[in-house]
């Protein structure tokens, strides 16, 4: 399984938790992968994921009796977060993950090799780490 890790420069903690996904469903096929492929790919699982995550959450989402209570306290009962729930078009978040790489806004790293090219071969193995690194401009400069 890849580990993919968000990081930000100048922080101590990860941008977000790692998370795993295994290799063959970003590759189809025999022909290598380029970055662009690579970051699309990776783009459109976690908006998957994401998408998969809002759904179970709105199944499980409840109310508990003292919620109930002060809900109806002040005239109306509803589930939290239920108007909230976010849509995610996965080739815009692909286009803006691909213009902000060109952008210079992160670094992709695998396996501690960085990337400078959407056209570069990736080379990545199924325990592979990638790397987002997104950087951050000095106050000021």
């Amino acid at each position: 399984m890849l580990t993919i890790e968000a990081r930000v420069t100048g922080r101590r903690r990860e941008a977000l938790p790692d998370w795993q996904l295994p290799l063959h469903d970003l590759v189809r096929g025999e022909s290598p992968l380029t970055l662009r492929e690579f970051i699309a790919a990776i783009v459109r699982a976690e908006v998957a994921a994401f998408v998969d995550r809002q759904a179970a959450t709105q199944l499980t989402r409840f109310l508990s009796a003292e919620e109930i209570a002060v809900q109806a306290e002040r005239g109306r009962v509803a589930f939290a977060g239920r108007a909230g729930r976010q849509t995610v078009d996965a080739e815009t978040a692909v286009g803006v993950a691909l213009e902000s790489f060109e952008d210079g806004h992160y670094f992709v790293l695998i396996d501690g090799r960085r990337y400078r090219s959407l056209d570069e071969q990736v080379c990545a193995l199924p325990d592979s780490r990638v790397t987002f690194l997104r950087l951050v401009p000095l106050a000021g400069g």
